[in-house]
């Protein structure tokens, strides 16, 4: 089954692949299109998690569940803390502001 947040999965997956490996030229344009594209995955994500029939109530019960686990293993290490953080504030139903975004 595709979850409804897979197309900004991957567009996020696709542009961290693309920032790094982007030329100096091209970097900054680089990460703004993954911070941005992070972002959207995230908003995708909290909308499948809100609307569960039984939504997970810790961090260890979201991560458990099964299409969790396979999103997990797609992230690069590096995003893996970023996303657990977002997805803590996600089951707390808190938004990051914009200014504590990830720089």
């Amino acid at each position: 089954m595709v979850e409804p947040y897979e197309p900004a999965l991957t567009e996020m997956l696709r542009n961290w692949q693309d920032m790094s490996s982007a030329e100096e030229a091209e970097a900054e344009e680089a990460a703004e299109r993954f911070e941005a594209s992070f972002y959207r995955f995230i908003d995708a994500f909290r909308v499948w998690v809100w609307r569960l029939a039984s939504p997970p109530v810790t961090i260890d019960e979201l991560l458990a569940l099964p299409a969790v686990r396979l999103l997990t293993d797609r992230l690069p290490a590096p995003l893996l803390l970023n996303f657990e953080t977002e997805a803590e504030l996600i089951l707390e139903r808190q938004g990051r502001e914009e200014e504590e975004k990830y720089d």
